[in-house]
């Protein structure tokens, strides 16, 4: 396909994800199953195309002074791939699969659209009810944060410790031009390509062979700032498909008894094969379904040293990643996800001995998710529960760290302007002895 087909395809893909209102990895998806002459590299250049436009989708449309995906599309090849007007007009050209060619109104705005007047939630593309909460968390730092969450992100890798440290894998990865990553002690960051795709990192020998794992950096730090310790039990309560549970059996060498489970037993499923690929050693307990559903942690009330809570959230924090997501929250959505957190943290409460610690993370910006949740928890269990300074939190991480996470009334949150992570919250609640 040339660059013209893909523009008129992701414009297809648009249209698709606006008038239906699904997620852009469904539209995509089906949008493929229908043009299968489609190569996987046509497949992939429209999918940078369809995740560009979104990544820009306000700011684009405030340029082209519509909101059509046309509009939105023109308008993020100018804001996200910096073309001129003269090299978008060569892509919307009407010629045979091309888009029509660009009328004197969208070309006109190519050239002279700025964001210089733009309200906060359109120079940053974000959702504008939103804004309240992210302004809370970030302050003077609000646009270029949000102008931040509006790139694409990185590539990190963790290499595993369990066989090795970065320095033996470094040089496996020399032809993808790795380098260590900013913070993270196993973390290498691996360039992405024009498309905004990187390397299939996951069908190297290496991968295969568990040496590393594909995690964002802020996940492998918010795992370090957990500081589980060899001898401890540790429930890792929403362990999804593994991989903090992977980072905490590698941290301790094995050396912690190690329980994973998650409250949707199909989020489980890739666990099993990653612990056999990396090493590590973890009892996967599979909630049951049905109305009889017990409670497969019952046993260890009052029992574990350690619980870490990677807590359902809105996921505000991986916006660069997955960002037709801000479009689709609701305030409804962040009503229930508080909820959510409240209730897994309360069952965290009961797992947790004296002198045990909740580590709660979330991949969240919104202070309704972090603090507030903190606070609810030790509100609600009056008496039982301390917040644990920041500075000892960040203690378990690099040196590097401490200066660039934002510290909150609670916890810790990096961000993609401060820390150059997705925007990971970490706070640890301590039960009184």
């Amino acid at each position: 396909m040339t660059p013209a087909a893909r523009c008129s395809a992701a414009i297809e893909v648009l249209t698709d994800i606006t008038e239906r209102r699904r997620p852009a990895a469904d539209a995509l998806k089906d949008w493929g199953l229908a043009h299968r002459f489609a190569g996987s590299g046509d497949r992939a250049g429209i999918a940078s195309l369809v995740y560009d436009a979104l990544r820009r989708r306000s700011s684009a449309a405030w340029i082209m002074g519509s909101d059509t995906p046309r509009a939105i599309l023109i308008g993020a090849l100018r804001l996200q791939q910096g073309l001129a007007a003269a090299s978008v007009a060569s892509l919307f050209s009407g010629e045979r699969f091309a888009p029509e060619p660009l009328s004197d109104a969208e070309r006109a705005r190519l050239e002279t659209g700025t964001l210089q007047d733009a309200p906060p939630a359109v120079a940053g593309d974000a959702p504008a009810f939103a804004l309240p909460e992210l302004s809370a968390a970030l302050g003077d730092d609000l646009v270029p944060e949000l102008k931040a969450l509006a790139r694409r992100a990185p590539l990190d890798i963790r290499v595993n410790a369990l066989r090795g440290s970065r320095e033996d894998v470094m040089p496996a990865l020399a032809a993808f031009e790795a380098a260590p990553a900013p913070h993270a002690p196993q973390g290498l960051r691996i360039p992405i390509g024009a498309d905004g795709r990187g390397p299939a990192l996951h069908v190297e020998a290496e991968f295969l062979d568990g040496w590393y794992e594909i995690q964002d950096e802020g996940s492998q730090l918010a795992a370090l700032l957990a500081d589980p310790r060899p001898g401890e039990t540790i429930v890792d309560l929403c362990a999804g498909g593994g991989g903090k549970t992977l980072a905490l059996a590698a941290q301790t060498r094995n050396g912690a008894r190690l329980i994973a489970t998650d409250g949707d037993p199909r989020r489980l499923a890739p666990i099993h094969e990653r612990l056999r690929r990396s090493g590590a050693v973890a009892e996967v307990r599979t909630p049951r379904t049905g109305k009889a559903r017990a409670d497969v942690l019952e046993d260890l009330d009052g029992r574990v040293d350690r619980v870490v809570v990677d807590a359902p959230c809105t996921g505000s924090g991986t916006w660069r990643r997955n960002p037709d997501a801000k479009w689709r929250l609701r305030p409804g959505s962040l009503a229930l996800r508080t909820a959510e957190q409240a209730q897994v943290l309360d069952r965290a409460a009961r797992l947790v001995k004296p002198g045990g610690r909740i580590v709660y993370i979330t991949c969240s910006l919104l202070p309704a998710e972090n603090d507030a949740a903190v606070a609810g928890l030790v509100s609600r269990w009056r008496g039982r529960f301390d917040v644990v300074p920041s500075a000892d939190v960040l203690a378990a991480g690099p040196a590097s760290l401490r200066d660039a996470v934002r510290i909150t009334a609670h916890g810790v949150q990096m961000s993609p302007l401060r820390t150059g992570t997705d925007g990971f919250y970490v706070a640890v609640i301590a039960r009184r002895g």
